[in-house]
C-alpha cells in the first residue's frame, strides 16, 4: 500500500494492529515515480506505524521544519510546462514533499503531517495537527478529531465520537445515554471518559503541543456533510465554519 496519508496510517495500525496483523505500507507521489520509502516483510525489514526505509537509489533526508526532502532517479525532472511551479518543489536536486515527517535510527520514515497544515500559536510555538490527530484517533472513542489553535493561546479540539462504541460502551457500563445521539455532546459520562482518552494521548505531546480543551460535535463527519474530502481528508476550513459556535466557546 502506497499512502501519503498519515491519519489513514493511523487508523490502520489501530485496526489491524489490535488484531496482531501486521500494516505494510509504503510511501510516495506521483512526482516520485511514485515510491520513496516501502515496509518489506524479509528481514524484519518493516515496522508498524511506520512507512517503511528508503527503497534502494533513492536519498531523503529531513529538513529543519521537518519536511520530507528526496532525491533519485525516481524523481521527475519537472511540471510540463509550469516552471515557476517545479521551482516550488524543487530545490538543487531534492524534491519537496509537502510532508512532515522523520526518520528513525533504524532509518524508518514515519509521516507525522502536511506542512500546510502546521499552525503557529499566539505564543510562537508550531504545532503539527495530524501527529495529535491520529494519536487520539487510536482510541475507540473517537471516529473523528481536528486539532486547532491557529494563532490562539493553546491547542484545542472538535470531536466526533465513535457512536457505535460509546453505545457498546455505555451499556457494558449500565450508563443510560439520551435517545437523540445529539445530545451526547453534554452528556457527562461521555465527556469524562473522551478527556481521559485526551489525557493519555497528550503524555506523548511537549506542554505547548497538548490539547486543553475539546467540544464534541453532534454528528458524523461526512463527505455529504461537507466535513471530508472524497479521499477522507479533513476539510478543515469547513469543519470549523460548520463548527464556529463550538470554537468560539472554547476561546470564549
Amino acid at each position: 500500500m502506497v499512502s501519503g496519508s498519515a491519519a489513514l496510517q493511523a487508523r490502520l495500525t489501530r485496526i489491524f494492529g489490535a488484531a496482531g496483523i501486521p500494516v505494510m505500507e509504503g510511501y510516495g507521489l506521483t512526482e516520485t515515480s511514485p515510491v520513496i520509502t516501502v515496509n518489506d516483510e524479509r528481514n524484519r525489514g518493516w515496522k508498524v506505524g511506520s512507512v517503511g526505509k528508503v527503497i534502494e537509489g533513492v536519498e531523503v533526508k529531513i529538513a529543519s521544519d521537518g519536511e520530507i526532502l528526496c532525491k533519485g532517479p525516481n524523481v521527475m525532472m519537472g511540471y510540463y510546462k509550469e516552471p515557476e511551479k517545479t521551482a516550488e518543489v524543487m530545490s538543487g536536486d531534492y524534491f519537496h514533499t509537502g510532508d512532515i515527517g522523520e526518520l528513525d535510527s533504524a532509518g524508518f520514515l514515519r509521516i507525522t503531517d502536511r506542512k500546510k497544515e502546521m499552525f503557529k500559536t499566539s505564543g510562537g510555538k508550531y504545532v503539527a495537527p495530524q501527529l495529535l490527530e491520529n494519536r487520539c484517533k487510536q482510541s475507540l472513542f473517537i471516529e473523528q478529531i481536528m486539532v486547532v489553535g491557529d494563532g490562539q493561546k493553546m491547542p484545542a479540539a472538535l470531536i466526533q465520537l465513535n457512536f457505535e462504541f460509546i453505545e457498546e460502551w455505555a451499556q457494558k457500563k449500565k450508563i443510560a445515554l439520551p435517545k437523540n445521539r445529539a445530545e451526547y455532546t453534554t452528556n457527562k459520562d461521555i465527556i469524562a471518559r473522551v478527556a481521559q482518552e485526551i489525557d493519555s494521548a497528550n503524555q506523548d505531546f511537549a506542554q505547548w503541543e497538548k490539547i486543553k480543551d475539546f467540544r464534541i460535535t453532534p454528528d458524523a463527519w461526512t463527505i455529504e456533510g461537507g466535513h471530508l474530502t472524497p479521499t477522507m481528508k479533513l476539510k478543515r476550513k469547513e469543519v470549523k465554519a460548520l463548527y464556529s459556535e463550538l470554537y468560539n466557546a472554547i476561546y470564549a
